[in-house]
């Protein structure tokens, strides 16, 4: 838990109201012309404590002021933490996230993302805790930390995604037990019971086959040219809380990720974004205007987005919003290259394509 103290007055921070105090009081006291009844004199006078008052009110807002800017830099780097940035480049990926709370104040929400470049691939995780805004922060923090070791250590998707469930239900009993300490435990009346999250695990691999596992999230969307289709449209497992995962874990397979090609990843808070009169938010046809005739970057892609989703709310969001969009730079020489260092014997070679004149760079993280 974050905690925000106050610090007391020091001595310099006091000395300006005593000092204001003390001209009040030795005004009212001490001048002869504070001591008579005419109208010039009590016109004085009450100018004397109204320049008294205003500065007192203007130290005291000072201070506010003062103190409310370092508790907003304390929370800014607090959320970085538990929602850090994303390196523009991971792996040959062109990456770019932004996440949009709900909260007036608030940079994380309880939207949630993140990529992990691992020995089994790109390992991609996006996710939507019940409910929005600073309440549901913890619950993220617990999902990602999770996911930032799993994803290292487990080598099939279905293993990562048993580890975020034993850390969901970890974090449930615990804020269960902190308030209400007599149950010990979620019953199944109580409102911690009732938590869920919806997840989205993503793994691509050096060839850029796909391989997904979806609890409840919203398929994510590929671009291809100026196509926009869903991902695949196959019935996702249930969010994350309510029901225990199957025993045995299907990881769907979704095709390849060509180079020059998009993944966009969301909340449902984009697709459920509504301007004033009621209607939805169209994301394929802002995508399919994002991407146009030629290719651009995933950063251009995310910014023509989010302008365009705050244009239909009209700057405010009933939801937390998270969007990532990933780009796929590889180039199909690169890609045999990697295989075949890897000792990969399958037909690699006779699949490559010619290298291009211009490389992208790859950058590990």
């Amino acid at each position: 838990m974050i905690r925000i103290k106050a610090r007391a007055p020091t001595v310099r921070g006091a000395a300006l109201p005593t000092l204001w105090g003390a001209v009040a009081v030795v005004y009212k006291f001490g001048c002869p012309l504070a001591q008579q009844n005419g109208l010039g004199p009590r016109i004085v006078t009450s100018a004397v404590f109204f320049a008294v008052g205003t500065g007192l009110i203007f130290h005291v807002r000072r201070a506010l002021l003062r103190e409310l800017r370092q508790a907003r830099r304390v929370a800014r780097a607090a959320q970085s933490v538990v929602l850090r940035p994303l390196p523009p480049r991971l792996d040959g990926l062109n990456l770019a996230a932004a996440q949009l709370s709900a909260d007036r104040g608030a940079t994380v929400g309880g939207d949630l993302y993140e990529a992990i470049a691992t020995e089994h691939g790109v390992r991609v995780v996006m996710g939507d805790v019940r409910g929005h805004g600073l309440a549901a922060l913890g619950t993220v923090a617990a999902v990602l930390g999770s996911f930032r070791e799993a994803a290292h250590d487990e080598p099939e998707l279905g293993g990562v995604l048993r580890r975020l469930e034993r850390a969901l239900a970890r974090h449930l009993r615990e804020r269960a037990r902190a308030e209400h300490p007599a149950h010990g435990s979620p019953e199944p009346d109580h409102p911690v019971a009732e938590e869920f999250v919806t997840v989205l695990l993503l793994e691509i691999d050096r060839d850029g086959a796909l391989r997904a596992l979806n609890c409840g999230h919203p398929w994510p969307y590929r671009i291809s040219g100026p196509s926009v289709e869903p991902l695949t449209r196959l019935e996702p497992l249930p969010p994350l809380g309510p029901f225990p995962l199957p025993a045995e874990l299907d990881t769907q397979s979704c095709g390849e990720l060509v180079p020059g090609e998009y993944l966009v990843l969301f909340t449902d808070g984009v697709e459920d974004a509504r301007d004033s009169q009621g209607r939805f938010f169209s994301l394929p046809t802002t995508l399919s205007d994002a991407v146009g005739d030629c290719p651009v970057s995933a950063q251009t892609v995310l910014r023509t987005l989010f302008t365009a989703l705050l244009h239909h709310t009209g700057g405010k969001p009933a939801d937390d919003i998270a969007v990532l969009v990933l780009r796929n730079d590889r180039s199909r020489a690169g890609s045999h290259l990697l295989r075949t260092r890897d000792g990969d014997t399958c037909g690699s070679a006779a699949r490559a394509c010619p290298a291009t004149d211009n490389p992208q760079p790859t950058t590990h993280r």
